[in-house]
């Protein structure tokens, strides 16, 4: 690879570095090719991007970016071979992992980033799918906003319903 080609992806990896907000460091070194393009083909139909970096590339290009995004947490997952998923969903790469293995042990959760926090190591996996993603969030918090509201509603409509009995009765008598 040539030094211009080298700062090419560099640029391209910083950028995807910038905008994201979820991804997944994992090693899948030991896997068959037939395995790897496999994990490629369900993620790219999910919408997740794969991409096989030199770590020293990765560790670059995060560097060049502002502290605020807490890249330096998760450089000592850069040992040994990376792929990097890169998604718009926190969960979806976790969700992935743990459908594509089966009963295979790869390929091996190494870090996650999700929103500026870290989570290190395989045994992490199932922590990251029971993750809640925004859309989910917000539906809780509108739910839990409706909840009162129709309490309140509901109470109303059956105090009307009793006071309307009683002058009933009254009046039948």
């Amino acid at each position: 690879m040539t030094r211009t080609d080298k700062g090419l992806l560099l640029e391209e990896l910083k950028g995807k570095f910038e905008n994201a907000s979820y991804f997944y460091v994992t090693d899948a070194s030991s896997l068959t090719v037939a395995k790897i393009n496999q994990l490629r083909r369900t993620c790219f139909s999910k919408g997740v991007e794969v991409r096989t970096v030199k770590n020293a590339l990765a560790i670059k290009a995060m560097d060049q970016l502002p502290e605020a995004k807490n890249f330096k947490g998760i450089f000592d997952a850069f040992k040994g071979q990376s792929t990097i998923l890169f998604s718009a969903d926190g969960k979806l790469p976790a969700s992935i992992i743990k459908e594509f293995r089966g009963k295979d042990s790869k390929p091996v959760l190494k870090a996650a980033y999700i929103d500026s926090d870290i989570f290190f190591g395989d045994d992490q996996l199932d922590t990251l799918i029971k993750l809640k993603t925004k859309n989910e969030l917000i539906g809780d918090v509108i739910f839990m906003l409706q909840s009162p509201a129709q309490n309140v509603i509901s109470a109303l409509k059956s105090g009307g319903s009793t006071i309307a009995g009683l002058l009933k009765t009254l009046e039948e008598r």
